[in-house]
C-alpha cells in the first residue's frame, strides 16, 4: 500500500520568480558587498592608490614602488578596485581607473565630486559614537566634533556649493537679476567660507556677509576669504541663526546644508524674512530626505539615511524637500519654487513680498 505524503511547503515565489529567502539573502549580501567596496575605495583614497592610478595605468609592482607599499597587498587592492567598479584592466598586467572615476573621487572642483563621502562615513561621529551612546542618548554639538570630521563635512559640502553658486541661483528668476546687478547677499551658516568665496567670485558686484554661530568656523573662513583675495567684499557676523538681527539688510539670503540643523527652524525663517529687503529672496540648499519608504530604499535614500545617524546626535534630522515649501508658506513668502539638482541635492526658494 502506498501512502501519499503531502508535498513539502515551498515559499511562494516573488514577482521575479525567486523564492523570498533567496531574494532576502541577496539584500543582505549586497550590503556586505557594498561595505567591502566602501572600505576598499576609502583605503585607496587614504593610501594614495587612487590618486596614483589617476596619473596613468600602472602595474601593482609599479604602484607599490611609487608609494612605498607592499606589492602583494597592492595587487589585492587592484583586484578589489576592479571588483568594486572603480578600476579596469589596462594593457598587459596594468591597472587603470575606470572612466570618470578620477573626477568623481578626486576633483573637488567638480559638481559631481563624491570622494569626501568615503572620508566622512569613516569618521567616529558617523556610526561609532552613535553605537557608543545608543543607550544613553547623549547628544553632541559641532564644537565637540573632531577636526577630521569638520574637514570631511566641509569637503562634502563643496560640490553642493559648486552646484548652487552660480548654477542654481542663476535659475531663480528675480534672485539671479538681483545678484547680477549687485546686492548684499548673506550665507547663513557660512561654515569654513566655501560659499563666501564662490559668491564673491561669481557676483563681483555684490557685498557678501558670512553668518555663523561658531567662532572657530568664522576665523577659518576669514583665512579662506583672505587667501582667495576677496576679503574687501566679505564681512562676517558671529551670531546664532535664531538671533539674527539685521532688518532689511539683504537682497538675497542663501543657506547650504544648514537649515535642517537649526534649533528652531521657524524662528530662523522669521528672522530671515525680517532681514530681507522687500522683494528679497531666501534660497535653501539642502538634502531632500525621501518622502516615502520606496524612495528611502534607493541608493540616494540609503546614503541620506546614513547621514541621519550623525544628525540624530546633534538632535535633528534631515527634512523632506516639501517641508521647506510648508515652512516658507507659513512665513508669508511668495513665488515659492524648487530645483532638483541631484538625487541628494535640492534648492527651495521664496520671496519676501515687495510691498
Amino acid at each position: 500500500m502506498t501512502v501519499a505524503h503531502p508535498a513539502p511547503s515551498v515559499p511562494e515565489p516573488n514577482a521575479l520568480g525567486a523564492p523570498p529567502i533567496k531574494q532576502q539573502a541577496g539584500v543582505l549580501l549586497s550590503h556586505v558587498a557594498g561595505y567591502a567596496g566602501y572600505r576598499a575605495i576609502a583605503l585607496g583614497l587614504r593610501s594614495g592608490l587612487v590618486a596614483t592610478l589617476a596619473e596613468g595605468p600602472a602595474t601593482a609592482d609599479e604602484l607599490a614602488k611609487r608609494l612605498g607599499l607592499d606589492p602583494f597587498y597592492v595587487a589585492v587592492w587592484c583586484r578589489g578596485a576592479i571588483a568594486y567598479g572603480i578600476g579596469v584592466r589596462a594593457a598587459g598586467d596594468r591597472f587603470a581607473l575606470a572612466p570618470e572615476m578620477s573626477t568623481l573621487l578626486l576633483d573637488e572642483s567638480s559638481p559631481a565630486y563624491a570622494g569626501a563621502l568615503f572620508e566622512i562615513f569613516s569618521q567616529r561621529e558617523a556610526f561609532d559614537r552613535f553605537e557608543r551612546v545608543l543607550s544613553s542618548g547623549e547628544r553632541l554639538w559641532w564644537d565637540e566634533c573632531s577636526s577630521d570630521w569638520i574637514t570631511a563635512v566641509s569637503r562634502t559640502a563643496m560640490p553642493f556649493y559648486t552646484r548652487l553658486v552660480p548654477g542654481a541661483l542663476d535659475r531663480i528668476p528675480g534672485a539671479a537679476q538681483s545678484l547680477a546687478a549687485g546686492t548684499t547677499v548673506a550665507d547663513l551658516g557660512s561654515g569654513l567660507g566655501l560659499g563666501l568665496v564662490r559668491l564673491a567670485q561669481h557676483y563681483p558686484q555684490c557685498h557678501v556677509v558670512g553668518i555663523d554661530g561658531d567662532h572657530v568656523s568664522i576665523e577659518l573662513a576669514k583665512n579662506r576669504v583672505n587667501q582667495a583675495g576677496v576679503a574687501d567684499r566679505v564681512d562676517f557676523l558671529h551670531t546664532p541663526l535664531e538671533d539674527l538681527d539685521s532688518p532689511g539688510e539683504f537682497g538675497v539670503v542663501v543657506t547650504n546644508l544648514t537649515m535642517h540643523e537649526c534649533r528652531d527652524i521657524d524662528t530662523v525663517t522669521q528672522r530671515v524674512w525680517q532681514s530681507l529687503e522687500p522683494g528679497g529672496w531666501f534660497c535653501i540648499s539642502d538634502f531632500p530626505f525621501p518622502e516615502n519608504d520606496d524612495a528611502l530604499r534607493t541608493a540616494p535614500g540609503r546614503i541620506l539615511q546614513g547621514i541621519q545617524f550623525f544628525e540624530a546626535q546633534i538632535d535633528d534630522q534631515l527634512l523632506p524637500r516639501s517641508a521647506y515649501d510648508d515652512l516658507l508658506t507659513r512665513h508669508d513668502f511668495t513665488e515659492i519654487g524648487h530645483l532638483e539638482l541631484t538625487p541628494v541635492h535640492a534648492v527651495t526658494y521664496g520671496r519676501r513680498p515687495a510691498a
